[in-house]
């Protein structure tokens, strides 16, 4: 899958994230990520084709998670659905 990727200074972790083009909390997401100088790759799912929608759609619930949006993949193995201030602070360690 094709990612916008974002740089940033804190690059300790892979992080990417799900998002809406059109979802206000997934810009909070975003907003929050840059303040904070997480580098990160996006995808705004409503922006691609069927296959890519299909892809990430199995992939949130191949890790167990709900079609909820922004969802934010750390390092492959934490999943974190909607924008949950506290649970990215301490997954990124910020």
């Amino acid at each position: 899958m094709k990612t916008v990727k974002v740089s940033g200074k804190n690059k300790k972790h892979r992080v990417v994230v799900y998002s809406l083009s059109t979802c206000a909390w997934c810009k909070v997401l975003k907003e929050f990520l840059g303040e904070n100088g997480i580098e990160y790759e996006y995808i705004d799912i409503d922006n691609t084709d069927e296959e890519t929608r299909e892809k990430v759609i199995d992939d949130i619930q191949d890790r167990g998670g709900r079609l909820a949006y922004p969802t934010t993949i750390i390092d492959g193995r934490i999943l974190i659905c909607g924008f949950l201030e506290d649970r990215l602070r301490e997954a990124l360690g910020i």
